[in-house]
């Protein structure tokens, strides 16, 4: 405890009180669950939203340290492995979503972790729960000859002004955002619930607004809002978005609790409808966005040895090829690093920040959405240099982003949700590929991804070529399997295709599954020709025929019976999913957090946030509401029903009197300009509906004892 307490002096020190307020009610509430004075549910939803993931493995935990559109400094890399050492197992995993992820942490330390994170301006708030997610970016922007404009001042800005937003911290599931550098869409945009893509017009900045996009269990391609909306308007657009989805999204069934299922119910023009209506409500109606660090840092190293390392030329060659190009910046390289599985040890982490120091833009370090690295602003004449030092500690591996670098999530090492291996099959796909197809590794069409479960975190369904973990029987006994997808892969411009389910096979069969798609390609497909057009013009049976064979489970050994990386014969673990929160649908809970949003709302009217205040205070009217009807046993799914059914269940049927509708009442919110005065009559309102609701309910539960 005395070392945590010294930590947070540290952070204090640097004049971070609200980071300070966050650990400290993080270790709270961590004692209070201890003492069983919260629900265990209720916890875990307060501790998802600030980082800290339950593991497959009892008793400990997964943090996730959020780094927007993936930067990262080589003294936040320094940071971040001393911690791994101290409190993990040594190991960095890099994830799809420019994050870094370590594993095997005690619940009990978390807050202590964090407040030395917060030292080096790394936080962990919203990484994980239903919250506004990492925002990611095209790892190049800043630094492409190919953008339109560097987006990440934009990508900072959105991660800077929604964290802590109190309509941003209970939603019915995550939102995930994306921004591309230019129209080859390589953030994926079509695939998240908003994407971005850089315009311009008539010489004003602005972006391609995509919504309603994402994959898991039930893949949907975003839809356009705007074909341009000026920079000026992109946050004021965001934040009605959110405060529309906190309203009408889904709450009860959270595989319907995405923004996705919400445009595919009312439609993309009555959602727009909905988001216009709200812009009333907001602080802002334009928010200008400092980009005066648009270019970025440029700075040229300058220590060059006199003499060249003695390198293998050939190797050295084909890494230049795969894995480095020139940026607009001239004189100046990026280079990717390949890590597989964006898995890196701590020390391995140490050699790799010293390499960066002498060579690379040591302030600005991408995390890439393939789990590598992009290294920026290095002198060609010092790449021999870099190549040599990044080879002696086994990064300088080439094909970078090509069929030979496989994306996958940690699968059965550590998620509740997986069902198969996903590591040790990529491994075992990766040496497939360079040992049996090494040309190969200068193919960039075909992608590779792969996923322990359906639920693509390794983005399986949006691959040429994808896999996700499965099961199936034969007679009394549990194979570990793989479902094989094709077809899947960016268009451009925010399209995108779905990859298709194909067929499924014994996980020790995916070699097999990759030897042939390759060899039939080799054969059959014209010079020049790309995969998803040969997928195209054979079309999925012919594809479904050609794998038919491996999928004969007729002929199943003794070690198909047994997944990648194991020893014991496969049994189907699953565990509860934690890639959002939990509903909480307890009275007394319910209760209790609407006194609290009152709480909140004051000391947000006294700090002279007007517009958290009325939020809070709109949040106190819901949970209220949303516990006195579960006391009725009238089960609402969103807000908007909450509210709907308020009215039928208390007004108007003279059960609850207020001076008008609930709904009236209520949504002021969205009516109002977020004014002094309305966030002052707004919380009076709130508290005399929290104070009326509970005076009530105490009298029922008097009259039935």
């Amino acid at each position: 405890m005395q070392s945590f307490r010294s930590e947070l002096e540290l952070v204090n020190h640097s004049g971070k009180a609200l980071v300070e307020k966050d650990i400290i009610d993080l270790d709270k509430k961590i004692r209070e669950f201890r003492e069983g004075k919260i629900h265990e549910e209720k916890f875990r939803s307060l501790r998802l939203a600030r980082g800290v993931y339950g593991q497959r493995q009892q008793g400990v935990q997964m943090i996730r340290i959020k780094l927007p559109f993936g930067k990262v400094s080589t003294k936040q890399l320094l940071r971040i492995a001393d911690i791994s050492d101290e409190y993990s197992n040594g190991n960095l995993h890099l994830t799809t979503r420019q994050d870094i992820q370590i594993h095997h942490v005690s619940l009990d330390r978390t807050p202590e972790l964090w407040a030395k994170l917060e030292q080096e301006d790394i936080t962990l708030r919203e990484a994980c729960g239903n919250t506004v997610r990492n925002i990611t970016a095209s790892a190049e922007a800043g630094i492409d000859p190919n953008e339109v404009f560097d987006v990440s001042p934009y990508a900072h800005a959105l991660f800077t002004y929604f964290l802590r937003k109190p309509f941003c911290q209970e939603m019915g599931r995550k939102i995930k955002m994306a921004f591309s550098n230019n129209d080859k869409d390589t953030a994926f945009t079509y695939i998240h619930d908003l994407g971005f893509i850089p315009k311009v017009k008539n010489g004003e900045k602005g972006f391609k607004v995509l919504v309603g996009g994402g994959l898991g269990a039930q893949p949907f391609l975003a839809q356009t809002a705007f074909e341009f909306l000026h920079e000026d308007k992109l946050i004021p657009f965001v934040e009605a978005t959110l405060r529309v989805f906190d309203r009408y999204g889904e709450r009860a069934s959270r595989h319907k609790a995405r923004i996705k299922y919400l445009i595919n119910k009312i439609g993309i023009e009555e959602f727009l409808k909905l988001v216009k209506e709200e812009e009333k409500a907001l602080l802002v109606k334009e928010f200008k966005i400092d980009t005066r660090l648009e270019n970025g840092i440029t700075t040229l190293k300058t220590i060059l040895p006199k003499e060249l390392p003695v390198i293998n030329e050939d190797d050295y060659k084909l890494w230049l090829q795969t894995n480095t190009f020139e940026q607009k910046q001239v004189g100046l390289i990026g280079v990717y690093v390949k890590v597989q599985l964006g898995n890196i040890l701590s020390d391995r982490t140490r050699e790799f920040v010293k390499a960066i120091a002498k060579y690379a833009d040591s302030e600005d370090v991408r995390i890439t959405i393939n789990q590598g690295f992009l290294l920026k602003n290095i002198a060609k004449e010092e790449l021999p240099f870099l190549y040599n030092e990044l080879n002696k500690i086994k990064l300088a591996t080439p094909g970078f982003d090509s069929v030979a670098d496989i994306t996958a999530c940690p699968g059965t090492d550590t998620c509740n949700l997986a069902i198969s291996n996903s590591t040790h099959i990529s491994v075992a796909l990766e040496n497939v590929i360079t040992e049996e197809f090494p040309e190969l590794v200068h193919n960039h069409d075909i992608k590779i991804k792969i996923s322990g479960c359906m639920n693509s975190c390794g983005q399986h369904g949006l691959a040429q070529i994808g896999f996700h973990g499965s099961s199936f029987k034969v007679g009394t006994t549990v194979v570990p399997a793989l479902q094989v997808l094709l077809g899947g892969g960016m268009v451009g411009n925010g399209k995108g295709r779905v990859s298709e389910k194909v067929i499924k096979v014994a996980s020790k069969r995916a070699p097999d599954v990759l030897r042939k798609l390759f060899n039939d390609f080799e054969a059959n497909a014209v010079e020049g020709e790309y995969f998803n057009s040969y997928y195209d013009k054979k079309g999925k049976d012919y594809f479904y025929q050609l794998l038919k064979p491996i999928g004969d489970n007729s002929s199943l050994t003794q070690d198909e019976l047994i997944d990648w990386g194991q020893e014991e014969k496969f049994a189907t673990a699953i565990g509860v999913g934690e890639c959002a929160g939990v509903v909480i649908d307890l009275v007394a809970t319910l209760f209790f957090e609407a006194e609290e949003k009152l709480a909140w709302s004051a000391e947000a009217f006294e700090n002279k946030q007007w517009g958290d205040s009325i939020y809070y205070s709109y949040a106190a009217f819901i949970n209220a509401a949303k516990g006195l009807l579960l006391d009725k046993q009238v089960h609402v799914n969103t807000q908007h029903g909450v509210i709907n059914d308020f009215d039928k269940t208390f007004v108007e049927t003279g059960l609850l009197k207020l001076k008008t509708e609930f709904k009236e009442l209520i949504l002021q919110i969205n009516k109002q300009e977020p004014s002094i005065e309305f966030a002052e009559s707004y919380f009076d309102d709130a508290n005399d509906f929290v104070t009326k609701v509970r005076v009530y309910r105490e009298t029922q539960i008097l009259e039935l004892n």
